[in-house]
């Protein structure tokens, strides 16, 4: 039985989580398992020694024991673009690490990775690193068991999993090697891949298995050196393929009917940068569409696949069809991610099929602003993300138009992907996504929700945006404060951070800017409510004190935590950062810690006109103040 509550370590937080699953596998069958194959140089040997020497560096060295933790951590750096900290925090590798070498929590992706390392010098591996994936199975069926006997890294993770669980995310799996797979092993995992298959089927929470080739691997590593500006160049083999060529409306197309079997091998599919001109990434795979695309690829209607679908555009910068080869330059598809996830999901089933293929049309479309019209055009049958839904809505268009107004230098994104031209000062340029993160942050005062865009923009939308008139100032000023927090939430750590708050960079700032508002709630006696962030802003900036505010904010989020960290816990409970940090709770120690801030001033020496300076700067008039927007 799988009882959630038991292992979360906030022991202050008794929100009851449901027992939803009756075994091991009815719970992480939803777990995606990716077999990543690490060659990023010509030949197997020369993968390995680049990597050999690139975790001879200093802060691999200093910071991880042996060679594996290091791959492990150079994994993490290089392919998930975790930062120093953050790669040192989802470590668990060790002593009773029970096969789980590092977790990572990704909100952005709403997925957790739990990754494997294997690294080895030898030309392929057989199935053992997937028993070993297997045995870590095992061993969760009883979670709270598991925390007993785990180590304490693993046993704070595997309460930040359950945590997160409960925002229904994916699970991945991630095994590494520095070499391939025998025959044998692939064939377990193809198995394998079709028994998650059907255990998807009869329950709610997404499984699947997904095996990343070295062409697959060199590929990634290269688009994390230049993820900014990725471009994905792809030669499919017409020799299986019915094709037509035609020209229509002075552009080059290609409809055709590729085998299943031939999509796997596109690069880009699984972290998404095929899609990077889609009005939206994968859905996930949880979805009545894309489960019965699965289950056609399982079932013997496979053959009848092409007609079930309606098929995948994709454009490029360039196609031409040499021999047998249609060579695309600058590649990316416009309509297709979902049914391209889900097809990569069953891939070792789908490299069986013979006789199974979909349509694709292929376009050369090198002009931008219209293959950005196409990719919305093409989209529009599909089920959007809630901050997909709202960007059209007239009270965000409204704001928009009177920021833009009131700052004619600056720009207001609405939309996903959308960017401000470069004529725009970037320090008046403002996110909607940004924007209810601050706003639930700073007016609702739940910081600890800012992490999670899907709630902020549909369960708290109408508390947020139903203030059609928010004053663009406002807005401006809670960009102003960020930016400012920010500059602070860097690799230099002027602030002096715990090591453990600065690899919760995606959570924390939020909680840092909830601080600044209580600086002035405080002392100004209004903690009941919120100040005006202009007027806030306005005052400290009047009097030179913005660095000043951030810093004491800053202190004290940071003095809280590890107030909260240093509290007993109940036994066989290890204190969870990421679990504090997203947890109600949090926000009393940051309020003691502020008062205690201020209160220690007049003991030490000068502390006294500090605190009277401060008190010029941070007591704001009551007309200056508004209860909070209720969020929860």
């Amino acid at each position: 039985m799988f009882d959630r509550q038991a292992i979360v370590t906030d022991h202050r937080d008794r929100t009851k989580y449901p027992n939803k699953k009756q075994d091991f596998l009815a719970i992480f069958q939803n777990v995606y398992l990716v077999i990543s194959y690490n060659t990023l140089s010509m030949g197997v040997v020369k993968v390995y020694d680049k990597i050999v020497d690139e975790i001879q560096q200093d802060y691999y060295k200093q910071n991880y024991p042996n060679d594996g933790q290091r791959f492990v951590a150079w994994y993490l750096r290089n392919i998930h673009l975790r930062d120093r900290n953050e790669t040192k925090d989802d470590i668990t590798d060790g002593a009773d690490d029970k096969q789980i070498d590092a977790v990572v929590i990704d909100d952005e992706k709403s997925t957790i990775f739990i990754v494997q390392g294997k690294f080895i010098g030898q030309s392929a591996v057989d199935a053992e690193p997937l028993r070993e994936v297997l045995s870590s199975w095992i061993q969760l069926r009883d979670l709270v068991r598991l925390q007993e006997v785990a180590n304490n890294k693993l046993k704070r993770k595997l309460s930040e999993v359950a945590r997160a669980l409960e925002d229904e995310y994916e699970i991945a799996f991630e095994l590494i090697t520095t070499t391939e797979l025998t025959k044998a092993a692939k064939e377990d995992l193809a198995t394998f891949q079709k028994q998650l298959a059907e255990l998807s089927e009869r329950d709610d929470i997404v499984c699947s298995l997904t095996i990343i080739d070295a062409d697959e691997l060199r590929r990634r590593y290269d688009l994390a050196l230049e993820r900014e500006n990725p471009s994905i160049n792809h030669s499919l083999d017409l020799s299986t393929t019915t094709y037509m060529p035609v020209t229509i409306a002075g552009t080059q197309v290609i409809v055709a009917s590729v085998p299943l079997k031939e999509c796997i091998k596109i690069p880009g599919i699984k972290d998404g940068t095929l899609f990077q001109k889609n009005v939206r990434q994968s859905l996930g795979l949880n979805n009545t569409v894309n489960k019965g695309i699965r289950s056609t690829i399982y079932s013997d209607k496979h053959r009848d696949f092409f007609f079930f679908h309606n098929g995948i555009t994709a454009i490029c910068n360039k196609l031409e069809v040499i021999g047998n080869e249609l060579k695309l330059h600058g590649l990316s598809v416009v309509n297709g991610c979902q049914s391209l996830n889900t097809i990569l999901s069953c891939s070792e089933q789908v490299k069986k099929l013979e006789d199974t293929s979909v349509l694709f049309r292929f376009y050369e479309i090198p002009q931008r602003d219209r293959a950005d019209r196409i990719s919305i055009n093409t989209n529009s049958q599909s089920s959007v993300k809630p901050r997909d839904l709202r960007s059209n809505d007239k009270r965000v268009l409204n704001l928009k138009k009177q920021f833009e107004q009131k700052y004619p230098v600056g720009y207001f994104i609405t939309k996903r992907g959308e960017t401000a031209s470069p004529d725009r000062d970037k320090n008046f340029v403002l996110d909607l996504s940004d924007l209810g993160k601050y706003l639930i942050a700073w007016h609702s005062q739940r910081p600890n929700i800012s992490y999670s865009e899907t709630k902020i923009f549909d369960k708290y939308f109408e508390q947020l945006f139903k203030r059609g008139d928010y004053k663009p100032e406002n807005a401006q000023s809670l960009n102003d404060w960020m930016n400012g927090i920010l500059k602070v939430w860097s690799k230099e750590n002027p602030l002096g951070f715990n090591e453990t708050l600065l690899a919760m960079k995606a959570y924390a700032p939020y909680h840092h800017l909830y601080a600044v508002s209580m600086c002035f709630a405080i002392l100004s006696n209004q903690s009941d409510r919120v100040p005006s962030p202009h007027q806030a802003f306005e005052k400290a900036k009047q009097y030179n004190m913005v660095d000043e505010i951030i810093k004491i904010s800053g202190i004290s989020l940071n003095m809280a935590l590890e107030a909260a960290a240093n509290e007993p816990q109940p036994q066989n409970r290890v204190f969870s950062p990421q679990n504090w940090i997203k947890a109600k709770t949090c926000l009393a120690g940051i309020n003691f810690a502020i008062r205690n801030y201020f209160n220690m001033l007049p003991m030490i020496p000068g502390g006294q006109e500090i605190k009277n300076r401060l008190n010029q700067v941070l007591v704001l008039p009551v007309e200056d103040f508004e209860y909070r927007w209720a969020a929860d």
